[in-house]
């Protein structure tokens, strides 16, 4: 499946929405611009994962690993795992995890010297770190994701990250639009303000859907997608904003607006 839905996703990847800016309302190929970043956001989330659990296991030595970087291949993610140089002019790969049949299995090769990458992985660093550099979260770990954008930019998400099995986060996150050299951000958009922690129901106790109100823009976000498609039990999500529209992200994470 995943291989099936590169291409289509990559293309909608590219297309950067302006939607909050015009305060029109979303169109079919707009909503699914969401959707398809939001997939996206939720693989790469769950790459990095189940890479790093591979990677741990080879009890990697303290310093070399400072970032880990996903990126999506024809053939599955593959995930880097190392720092820049001193210089910052180079992105030292001490670790590489290749994705197997398995998508929750990854192989890891090791770099002794590290390999020096001056693409994907060193401007994805870069835009980490400048994009790091401007967020203003609270106190709290967060993590970081960066897609491709249209014309070689970058989307880098700051989001905060689940530290308890039972209690789903969502908010306080923002997405930067970073030049591909990544160097400067081109554009900050704050997601959600305020964080919400949701904690999975008690035994029999069923949820049929979850509920959060918009403050900062009348449209879902790409989060409100990652958090519908990793929350555990699957159930939709209502979205309300304060022009008075509901939407709904269904847990195969498709947007339509809730017939009320």
């Amino acid at each position: 499946m995943l291989k099936q839905t590169v291409l289509a996703f990559g293309i909608l990847l590219c297309m950067p929405s302006a939607l909050a800016q015009k305060g029109g309302t979303p169109s079919p190929a707009e909503l699914a611009e969401i959707t398809a970043r939001g997939r996206m956001l939720a693989a790469y989330d769950t790459s990095a994962w189940h890479a790093t659990d591979a990677v741990q296991a080879l009890h990697p030595v303290e310093g070399t690993v400072r970032r880990y970087i996903s990126k999506q291949t024809i053939n599955g993610w593959v995930v880097g795992f190392g720092r820049l140089n001193d210089v910052a002019d180079k992105f030292l790969v001490f670790y590489e995890a290749t994705q197997a049949e398995d998508p929750h299995h990854f192989i890891v090769k090791t770099y002794d010297p590290p390999q020096e990458d001056v693409g994907f992985y060193f401007h994805s660093a870069r835009a980490i770190d400048i994009a790091l550099r401007d967020f203003l979260g609270p106190s709290r770990p967060f993590n970081v994701a960066v897609l491709p954008a249209i014309s070689d930019q970058l989307f880098v998400y700051v989001y905060p990250a689940q530290t308890d099995k039972r209690v789903f986060v969502l908010g306080g996150d923002a997405r930067y639009l970073i030049s591909p050299d990544g160097l400067t951000v081109v554009e900050k958009r704050q997601m959600h303000k305020t964080i919400l922690e949701n904690k999975v129901p008690d035994e029999g106790v069923k949820m049929e859907a979850g509920f959060h109100t918009h403050v900062l823009s009348d449209i879902p976000e790409d989060t409100d997608v990652f958090y519908v498609l990793t929350r555990k039990p699957a159930v939709p999500e209502y979205v309300a904003s304060l022009k008075h529209k509901v939407f709904v992200v269904n847990v195969d994470g498709t947007i339509s607006e809730a017939k009320m």
